[in-house]
């Protein structure tokens, strides 16, 4: 049986080309838009990795795409989406604004809890409450829980990368900064800064592989969740996930 299920997989994961045995169709090439953001999305100097781009590329690879990325700050990738000037974004969260632009495939990428970084333990956050009269450095376009996103009597200070607001929280222009788990406590490792955790913090929701509505892609959206579950049973996906875990500092 087991067998059996894995070849049905495979079958649905291979392309339209491939299955009917018209190889010399060129490959399908993906434009994917992503924003740096390690340990996830890694793209600069040529680098392209990180947990959503290796999710990503096993994914591509079973289905015999090629794959091209287009770096830009998170909420410039959701216009991008929009304008049709990118096919897939990685790792956005569900929104209803979001689902009016893009498809929401699969939630690919595990949940993450949003933690909150301070320095000084008089912006250290033990309940909700706290986050009024604080400065909080916040992701360009990012979406981290309803009542955080849609709370207009809360300071937000925006930047487009997390190096930019633990940084400006190193020079005191924010109080505390919102992040996923794995991606502040690598940036404050990288940066080497001594910043402390709130014992506040909120559940993270999966995130997903999202193709934009006006992209040929959308054609392919069960062939990517074929390959998603072919990965899984692969156990490609455990170990990926397991070898970001495993870079976190505690």
């Amino acid at each position: 049986m087991r067998v059996f299920i894995a070849a049905f997989v495979m079958a649905l994961a291979l392309p339209a080309t491939a299955q009917q045995g018209t190889e010399t169709v060129e490959a399908l090439t993906v434009t994917v838009g992503a924003s740096h953001a390690p340990p996830y999305r890694i793209i600069e100097n040529g680098e392209r990795t990180g947990l959503y781009v290796e999710i990503f590329e096993e994914i591509a690879d079973r289905l015999g795409w090629k794959v091209h990325y287009r770096e830009a700050p998170f909420r410039r990738v959701l216009r991008m989406v929009q304008q049709g000037a990118v096919d897939v974004m990685l790792g956005p969260l569900e929104t209803e604004e979001r689902a009016e632009l893009m498809e929401l495939v699969t939630p690919a990428f595990p949940p993450e809890r949003r933690l909150f970084f301070y320095l000084h333990k008089e912006h250290r956050i033990e309940r909700y409450s706290d986050l009024y009269g604080r400065a909080i450095g916040v992701l360009e376009g990012a979406s981290y829980f309803r009542r955080f996103d849609t709370d207009e009597n809360l300071l937000k200070e925006p930047a487009p990368r997390y190096e930019n607001l633990m940084r400006m929280m190193q020079k005191g222009r924010v109080d505390v900064v919102i992040a996923p788990e794995l991606a502040g406590l690598y940036v404050i490792d990288k940066l080497d800064i001594k910043a402390d955790i709130s014992p506040f913090f909120v559940p993270g929701e999966r995130s997903y592989i999202a193709v934009a509505k006006n992209s040929p892609v959308l054609q392919y959206a069960d062939d990517i969740r074929a390959a998603l579950k072919l990965i899984e049973m692969e156990g490609i996906h455990e170990d990926l996930v397991l070898k970001y875990l495993g870079r976190a500092p505690r």
